[in-house]
């Protein structure tokens, strides 16, 4: 009898669990038993806008390989792999991606994250073997992320950072910022258990805005952090909330660096003062999408040897049931159950 595995079929602001069957891998292709999978900023922004058509989301994973298809015997980088290997994957190829896929009554049905199982069936997917546990390993999409960011950034050792926006991002963008050589980092976010954690990431000075309401007194608090009052060196807008722009802008040093990292999602359009922002103060202004095989090459070994306390981001770990539970959660107040939401990790075992 063809088994069976379940996947998370998103439609407007609603989840609905299915069943498909689970195939048997072509050659070329693999098949992996699910573990964790992350509830991404762009998952939440597209949900919040509510789903015109039915969709599989998910593309923060890390699995078990379940079973390998005829021809497949190494990772991207070299390594042999085997049944029951534990793997990360980049989410983005060039015939597809997986999560964000549309038409989920399609085989192969297990194309999305939020599920039992996940069939890397595209051509060339970046793949790689890791040893390192699954509340870690599943942090590699984000953290490369981080990596394109900071290498964009072209921090110089001893700069003066600044990231804005303490959610999964801000603290991967922290963390890369720290291991590029930065000599001051300061975070600007909230709530206080994500700024707690952004400390232990390697956070100088920690501003929450739930406490200090005001850009114009947060601009004035983070200058006073800089050498002379002069502005930071380079600043990360890993937010994604649109007055955040300017305001970091506003952080940014004259001959500084502003790299915009927040915005995967259309959230609209913003007015600010373009001569006094960006003309007068002679910035150079990056923005990144995503990341390439590149970053995972670049980024996976740091993560693996990192003595930073990434597991502990994973504040949650639900199951598939629980869903809209995590989504709610990244809606409204980053809690659940009166505790800090920081990254929520979907599981397939309930």
């Amino acid at each position: 009898m063809p088994r069976t595995g379940r996947a998370v079929v998103a439609y407007g602001k609603e989840f609905e669990i299915r069943e498909y069957p689970v195939p048997e891998p072509a050659p070329n292709t693999l098949l992996l038993r699910q573990e964790l999978a992350g509830i991404c900023g762009t998952d939440l922004h597209n949900w919040q806008n509510g789903f015109d058509k039915e969709i599989l989301l998910g593309h923060e994973n890390v699995g078990i390989v379940e079973a390998i298809g005829e021809g497949v015997k190494n990772d991207y980088v070299g390594k042999p792999i085997k049944e029951g290997d534990r793997l990360i994957f980049a989410p983005g190829t060039d015939y597809g991606g997986y999560g964000f896929q549309w038409n989920p009554d399609d085989a192969p049905h297990f194309r999305g994250g939020f599920a039992d199982y996940m069939y890397l069936t595209y051509p060339n997917t970046c793949f790689m073997k890791t040893d390192i546990s699954p509340e870690v390993a599943v942090l590699t999409e984000p953290f490369t992320v981080g990596v394109h960011a900071v290498m964009r950034g072209k921090i110089k050792f001893g700069d003066t950072v600044v990231v804005q926006g303490s959610g999964a991002i801000g603290l991967v963008t922290l963390a890369c910022a720290k291991l590029s050589g930065a000599g001051k980092l300061i975070m600007v976010g909230g709530p206080a258990g994500r700024l707690e954690l952004a400390r232990r990431f390697g956070a100088d000075v920690t501003i929450d805005i739930e406490e200090v309401t005001s850009a114009e007194e947060r601009t004035e608090l983070v200058k006073a952090e800089t050498p002379r009052n002069a502005g930071a060196d380079v600043v990360f807008e890993c937010a994604g909330f649109l007055p955040a722009t300017p305001e970091g802008l506003g952080y940014t040093r004259r001959s500084g660096t502003f790299v915009e990292v927040g915005h995967f999602v259309d959230m609209g359009s913003i007015d600010f003062n373009i001569n006094q922002l960006l003309m007068r103060k002679n910035l150079r202004l990056e923005a990144i999408w995503g990341s390439s095989y590149e970053h995972f090459v670049r980024g996976l070994p740091l993560l693996e040897k990192s003595d930073l306390p990434f597991a502990d981001m994973i504040s949650h770990k639900l199951p598939l049931s629980q869903v809209e539970d995590g989504f709610k959660a990244l809606d409204g107040g980053y809690r659940i159950n009166g505790e800090t939401a920081i990254k929520i990790a979907i599981q397939a075992t309930e």
